[in-house]
Parts: C-alpha cells; structure tokens; sequence
C-alpha cells in the first residue's frame, strides 16, 4: 500500500468529513478513500458522442403537433 499525506486541508472541509466519515461508521482515511474511489469511478462522458447519440435516439421518435396538443389542452383532453 502507498501512503499519501494531505496538506493544508481547511478546516470546514476536515470537518465535513469527519462527520460523513461518523456517519457512514469509517475512519477519516476509509471515508476518504471511498469517497475518492466512488468520484474516479464514473465514467468520463465525451459530450460531442453523447449529443450525437442522444440526437440519433430523439430523431426516432414521432414528430409533435404542438397545435394540436395545444388544442387538446384547451378541450382538456390533456
């Protein structure tokens, strides 16, 4: 195992995990490593692919007539 030391952490911060670390019943160090862990875990989304394939998943949908939604709306046939 390596070991890493934190510097200069501020003192609202040292105290919010150390209440989410009594929380969650882990030490300080086990509340830090998880919370690292669960962050470096999500996957990185590339916006320009996730735009196309979203595009690509609305375009085979029906088109809307808003008139006619709005009609319906109005006779409330929501």
């Amino acid at each position: 195992m390596l070991t890493l030391t934190l510097k200069n952490i501020p003192a609202p911060l040292h105290a919010m995990l150390k209440e989410s670390a009594e929380k969650n019943r882990r030490s300080l160090n086990s509340e830090i490593l998880a919370r690292l862990e669960r962050e470096l875990a999500v996957p990185t989304v590339d916006p320009k692919a996730h735009a196309k394939e979203l595009k690509a998943f609305t375009a085979r949908f029906p088109r809307v007539e808003h008139a006619r939604v709005g009609r319906y709306k109005r006779e409330g046939r929501a």
